[in-house]
Parts: C-alpha cells; sequence; structure tokens
C-alpha cells in the first residue's frame, strides 16, 4: 500500500499561472467542457516531455524531475524519469509495472476498486477528460492564462490519498498544461507538459517493462 501512495503522490503537483481566477459562466462551461471532450476523443495518442515539481513543506525547494509520457488510447500510460535519475511507471490492464534504475516490479491492481480509480483518474488526466460530476466536485475558472478545472473526489477513500486535482487547459486547442495533486497534507505535485506531440504512432512495446 505505501509503495502505492508514493506513486499516486509523485505523478501529481500548486501551479502559478500569473492573473486573477475568474469563475466561468454556464455558457463558458458548456462551452469549454465540449471544446475538451472533442479534443479527448480526437487523441488516441500522447508523447510529451514533462517537468515534474514535487513539494513538500518541510522542504526548503521542490523536488524538480523530468521526462517522458507516453499515452495510448484506451488506457496505457507510461511515465519515464530520465532526470537526475532513470525510473519509470507503467500502467498496464490491471498492473503497474515498475523499472527503478533496472530493477523490475510489477503491482497487481485489478483486484483494488480504489487503485483502479485512481488509475482511471491518472488516464483521464493525461487526456483532461474528467467531467464525471458523480464522482467530483468541480469548479471553473479561466485566466489570462488558460482555463482552469479543479476537481474534489465525492470518493471519501480516494480523498484520503487526493485531497484535489487542478487542470490547466490551453485556451486555444482544450489540451492540458499542467496537472496538480493536493495531497490531504497540502503537499503538491505539479506536471508541465511541453514539446507535446498528438496521435503519433507508438508501439505497444513502448508499454512493456
Amino acid at each position: 500500500m505505501h509503495k502505492l501512495y508514493f506513486l499516486v503522490a509523485i505523478l501529481f503537483p500548486p501551479s502559478v499561472l500569473s492573473g486573477q481566477e475568474i469563475a466561468m459562466s454556464v455558457s463558458e462551461i458548456a462551452s469549454f467542457k465540449e471544446q475538451v471532450a472533442v479534443s479527448s476523443k480526437s487523441t488516441t495518442t500522447i508523447v510529451s516531455d514533462f517537468v515534474q515539481y514535487k513539494h513538500m513543506d518541510f522542504l526548503a525547494n521542490d523536488i524538480e524531475t523530468s521526462g517522458k509520457l507516453a499515452f495510448k488510447a484506451p488506457s496505457l500510460v507510461k511515465w519515464e524519469y530520465t532526470e537526475p535519475y532513470q525510473y519509470s511507471v507503467i500502467f498496464k490492464e490491471d498492473k503497474l509495472l515498475i523499472n527503478d534504475g533496472g530493477t523490475k516490479s510489477d503491482v497487481d491492481i485489478g483486484s483494488s476498486k480504489m487503485f483502479k480509480k485512481l488509475n482511471e483518474l491518472i488516464v483521464d488526466s493525461v487526456k483532461g477528460n474528467m467531467f464525471d460530476e458523480d464522482d467530483f466536485t468541480i469548479s471553473y475558472t479561466k485566466t489570462s492564462k488558460g482555463n482552469k478545472a479543479t476537481f474534489k473526489p465525492r470518493d471519501k477513500k480516494i480523498e484520503g490519498y487526493i485531497s484535489s486535482f487542478e487542470l490547466f487547459f490551453n485556451k486555444k486547442d482544450g489540451a492540458v498544461q499542467e496537472v496538480k495533486m493536493i495531497e490531504p497534507s497540502t503537499d503538491f505535485t505539479r506536471i508541465v507538459f511541453s514539446n507535446r506531440v498528438l496521435n503519433s504512432k507508438v508501439n505497444d512495446s513502448v508499454f512493456n517493462n
């Protein structure tokens, strides 16, 4: 359990987007959700660089790591950390495949409803498609830099791991620019995407441990 908690914690960071946040109107929310849904449905693969900032209150500076993300529909995700260490996490079917500098292991998450749901959240956050009012209380705001959706889990078990998700979207195409996860302790992780390429060929072998 502690290993899974650690993996969830490192995968996700507050984001600072300058400018005042303004609540979206009902019509703006509808338009925004439609834009993201269209983008999500048309996305079969994502390849992107990322920088991750892990903030813990007892540290003076955030822990910074970087690497590459690979996603292939419907649910294959690989987070490959390349700096300052070699580490990868692959979500594949009901398995979590881990490669820690050449030491490989796997965790069966298929028997746990909660961790299957967490896997779904990770996949959906990569694509930006998380607008499930049954699972979340959602608020929508906008700034000069982009749109923001804040998701607070309704499930108390998930809330024990994740206090809230914040997703920041590009205004132009509805793509996710940043993902932030806030833990109940108020520690957080922030992932900033760059050099994002959609719908390129990604071989299944990428998701082998």
